[in-house]
């Protein structure tokens, strides 16, 4: 059996998840960003149960069809984007072309997922993948250990302008305003 779980962002809630299923006695045999395999199907009062204790912690089961392929998606580009090993030694970890990696991934046409996507999300996905590169520098500018040449590089940015531009359209701030204020407002992954 499998369960798409919906807010699964980063490492930390994989292992929220794992302790929501170790106090049910539920062993799953994997469990990855926004999924988690079971050896056998539980009974609608387990996941009952693991509804309520999910939603507690911020995280959510996913039902219908529709929803599991956003939600895959969406696991797809954070994990492409804050989990790859992108730095400046290795700025070729998102040179990526995103129709193909969404394709293979989750095995759908990406006018499909597009689509898809666009109607439930109200945003396409090009918006949402800004999104996630805009929080991954704001992420690397608060670090302060990056050059903005080298944040746009690592980015996949043509330039120091296109980020800044785009950063601008994003926040509201230039990336070094962002950077000198005080008020360095974050969004959560899975808020975006």
């Amino acid at each position: 059996m499998e369960l798409h779980i919906k807010n699964m962002v980063c490492n930390r809630c994989i292992a929220a998840v794992q302790q929501i299923f170790t106090q049910q006695n539920i062993v799953p045999t994997h469990i990855d960003l926004g999924l988690v395999k079971l050896p056998t199907d539980l009974t609608s009062a387990q996941l009952q149960q693991l509804d309520v204790q999910l939603t507690q912690q911020g995280f959510e089961r996913v039902d219908d069809r529709k929803s599991r392929v956003i939600n895959q998606l969406k696991t797809v580009i954070v994990q492409q984007i804050h989990h790859t090993n992108a730095s400046v030694n290795n700025p070729q970890a998102l040179k990526v072309n995103w129709s193909v990696v969404l394709q293979q991934a989750l095995n759908y046409d990406y006018n499909y997922l597009s689509s898809l996507f666009s109607s439930v999300e109200g945003i396409t996905i090009e918006q949402y993948i800004i999104k996630q590169k805009i929080e991954r520098a704001k992420e690397l500018l608060i670090y302060d250990e990056l050059t903005l040449s080298q944040i746009a590089d690592v980015l996949d940015y043509s330039s120091v302008a296109h980020l800044s531009a785009q950063f601008k359209k994003v926040t509201g701030f230039t990336p070094t305003a962002f950077k000198n204020s005080q008020q360095q407002h974050r969004t959560a992954l899975d808020k975006l």
